[in-house]
């Protein structure tokens, strides 16, 4: 490891990698939530036809990139929120039209090496390059974990993000503007070809392996980091593009976590499991409500929502659930 550490070059591609692996699995959370896990594919396109236009032009790649690939990532998302076009159809456009685009303006410049922007490359990352990949991956962070809740809600369902006054085109257009940004960022280290799946599988290894938002998003972003930094390394050692042995290393880690997910699932299970007790049958247990209408709980005139909760149903009644226990009734 001193010895790899003694090489500039490797101590920017390992710093970008860790990087990658961090911001790529936080914005793939509420793509995979949205169920547009190809938005990445689309988008890195997008990218290629950026890397293509800076080629021609003679300009620094990164930047450009980034730029085309936003411009891409708004355009999609005003076509799915007018109805103009399907997201898969706006996908499409996306994907052929970019990659068609990047190649035809990279030939017309003469200039190789568009391969090394497709699949990553351990030797591209110049001090400027990753510069902007540092600050550019922080305000990622910050704004994708400092806005998670309303991100997420968006994410869920945007009828019930609606009713909490949410703005959610906004948050529609921050996410993909966000997952455009971290998609060009991780071009010289996965690649714009393969940088979608650091998005998505660390995301269903991390489900597979826990339960809740934030712990996902952090086993995630774990994954993605050690998926990253491994490949990178193993970039070094096989000299094969760091792209391909970072997803190989990620879609292992997700493989995984099926028969581990599994045992943690059923141990999780039979931690719930209480102790049988001897049964205890309530009647319906009769309440009067603030309005003043008596009622039965579970009887033919109760019209109460219900939850189930466990082993038993809760009551949904003036703003909170309640269910029978013994002769009185325990408040959720």
């Amino acid at each position: 490891m001193s010895t790899i550490l003694s090489y500039p070059f490797m101590v920017r591609a390992l710093i970008g990698a860790l990087l990658t692996g961090l911001i790529a699995p936080t914005i793939g959370i509420y793509i995979v939530q949205k169920r547009l896990s190809l938005l990445g594919d689309g988008l890195g396109h997008v990218a290629i036809a950026g890397v293509g236009l800076a080629l021609l032009t003679g300009v620094t790649p990164l930047p450009v990139a980034i730029t085309v690939a936003i411009l891409g990532a708004v355009l999609i998302e005003y076509l799915r929120q007018h109805q103009r076009a399907s997201g898969d159809v706006g996908l499409a456009i996306l994907f052929y039209g970019g990659l068609a685009g990047g190649v035809f303006m990279s030939g017309l410049a003469g200039a190789g090496g568009l391969s090394q922007y497709l699949f990553g490359s351990i030797t591209t990352i110049s001090d400027a390059d990753l510069m902007m990949i540092v600050v550019l991956a922080l305000c990622v962070l910050v704004v994708s974990i400092g806005l998670a809740d309303r991100l997420f809600a968006v994410a869920s369902d945007e009828e019930y993000a609606r009713t909490l006054g949410l703005p959610i085109r906004f948050y529609n257009y921050l996410t993909v503007v966000l997952a455009a940004v971290a998609i060009s960022l991780s071009m010289r280290t996965v690649g714009l070809l393969l940088v979608s799946a650091l998005m998505v599988v660390p995301i269903a290894a991390g489900r597979n392996l826990v339960t809740g938002f934030w712990l996902t998003m952090v086993v995630g972003m774990g994954i993605g980091v050690v998926a990253a930094t491994g490949g990178v390394l193993g970039s070094y050692y096989w000299n094969a593009p760091p792209g391909a042995l970072i997803v190989l290393i990620a879609i292992g880690v997700f493989i995984v976590s099926l028969p581990v997910g599994a045992a943690l699932t059923r141990r999780r299970r039979a931690g719930r499991a209480l102790p049988v007790a001897p049964e205890v049958v309530t009647p319906p247990h009769e309440q009067e409500n603030e309005a003043g209408h008596p009622h039965v709980h579970g009887g033919p005139d109760c019209h109460h929502p219900t939850v189930r909760h466990g082993d038993h149903l809760d009551y949904v009644h003036d703003g909170h659930r309640h269910a029978v226990h013994g002769d009185h009734y325990d408040e959720h």
